[in-house]
Formats: C-alpha cells, sequence, structure tokens
C-alpha cells in the first residue's frame, strides 16, 4: 500500500541513480545515502520482475529512513505497487498524465528530455515535476547516448521545474552544468562504480553547499 504522503522534491543536489542487479545493491545504496543523496533512483533494465519488487520494496524502506524520495526507473507498475515517491520517464514510458493518474497528484514525476528543448517543452505543459537533459559528457552507462550542451538548461529555465544534468558528469565537471543551470547532477558509475559510495556521492554534494 502506498503510504499517505510522498516526499516533496528537494531543492537541489545529488541525483544517485543504480547500476543494475549486484548482489551489494541496498548496503552500496545505504553508503550512498550516507555519503548525502538528494535523491535516488532505482534502475534495473532486466525483466526479473518478482527480483527487482524485491529490492525496490527494501530501497523504498531504506530511503525512507533517510528522507530520501525513491524514484522507480521507466515502470510505473512497479513505483505504484512499492510506494515509491515517483518514477521517471524516458521516450517509450509512457505519458506524464498516464503515470500522474496510476501514481496520484503527489507522485514525483520526471522527464528525460535528451537534448531536446522541444519535449522539455511539452512535459512542463503535461505536469512533470522535473526535467532531465544529458549526456553532457560521454558516458560509460549509455555510451552512444545523444549529447547535450549546457545551452539547454539556459533555455529550459522559462519552464519553471527543476533541471536535472546526467551523462559523464563527475564532481570536477559538474560545477560548469550547476552553473549553466542545471538544479541536479545525476550520477551512475560516479557513485556506484566507486570503491567508496559514500566518499563519492560527498563529493557530489559538497558542490551544492559551497
Amino acid at each position: 500500500m502506498r503510504p499517505p504522503a510522498k516526499l516533496p522534491l528537494p531543492p537541489c543536489g545529488l541525483y544517485a541513480i543504480t547500476d543494475g542487479p549486484r548482489r551489494d545493491l541496498v548496503a552500496a545504496c545505504e553508503a550512498a545515502l550516507q555519503g548525502s543523496v538528494a535523491l535516488l533512483q532505482y534502475r534495473d533494465k532486466t525483466a526479473e520482475h518478482a527480483r527487482r519488487r524485491r529490492e525496490a520494496a527494501d530501497l523504498a524502506a531504506l530511503c525512507a529512513r533517510f528522507g530520501v524520495p525513491l524514484i522507480v526507473n521507466d515502470d510505473v507498475d512497479l513505483a505504484a505497487e512499492i510506494g515509491a515517491a515517483g518514477v521517471h520517464l524516458g521516450e517509450d514510458d509512457g505519458e506524464v498524465s498516464t503515470a500522474r493518474a496510476r501514481l496520484g497528484a503527489d507522485a514525483l514525476i520526471g522527464v528525460s528530455c535528451y537534448d531536446s528543448l522541444e519535449r522539455a517543452r511539452r512535459a512542463a505543459a503535461a505536469g512533470a515535476d522535473y526535467l532531465a537533459f544529458g549526456a553532457f559528457f560521454p558516458s560509460p552507462t549509455k555510451p552512444h547516448a545523444r549529447k547535450a550542451t549546457s545551452a539547454l538548461l539556459h533555455a529550459a529555465k522559462p519552464f519553471g521545474l527543476p533541471l536535472v544534468a546526467i551523462g559523464g558528469v563527475t564532481p570536477d565537471n559538474a560545477p560548469q552544468l550547476i552553473a549553466a543551470g542545471a538544479d541536479f547532477v545525476a550520477a551512475v558509475s560516479g557513485v556506484f562504480g566507486a570503491a567508496d559510495p559514500a566518499a563519492a556521492a560527498r563529493r557530489y554534494a559538497a558542490l551544492f553547499t559551497t
């Protein structure tokens, strides 16, 4: 059963995204949360529903302990089943209106806009809660991703929604994206590919406190 209220979207920070099946998923996420994560996304593209549901439920409980919203990638039904704070939609994952009807008015719905200002405009008009652009830099997670530029962040500001920058973002190149208007920087391998996810998360989080 979904909880009666969802955690609000934080104003800014690190948006950590999990890196698929791994035995230590919950432990790695707990370490990242200890390092200060603003949003956590459960991303697993496999078809193993039972395992994914179990892991997502475990992460929902973990995020509740830390007071951090859990977003489920792609899967609106899974987000509803485990009471996630919301869902992130790619271009093949359905409409914002459909997700809103399934998850409720207080759900957080993010949309991947890639390199398209027009897609961002449509998502904002449809009621998205945040807009994600990328990839800004070469990414080991999506090596063939479309390329975005910081000019997109400037151009999307008038939509009045929080902006997420994703794709090869590191603590070293993130400041230019934050200066261009990114409210969140997203990291997959930058956090979960690190030997110490907590220390890695702290490096990103520190960018928003200086």
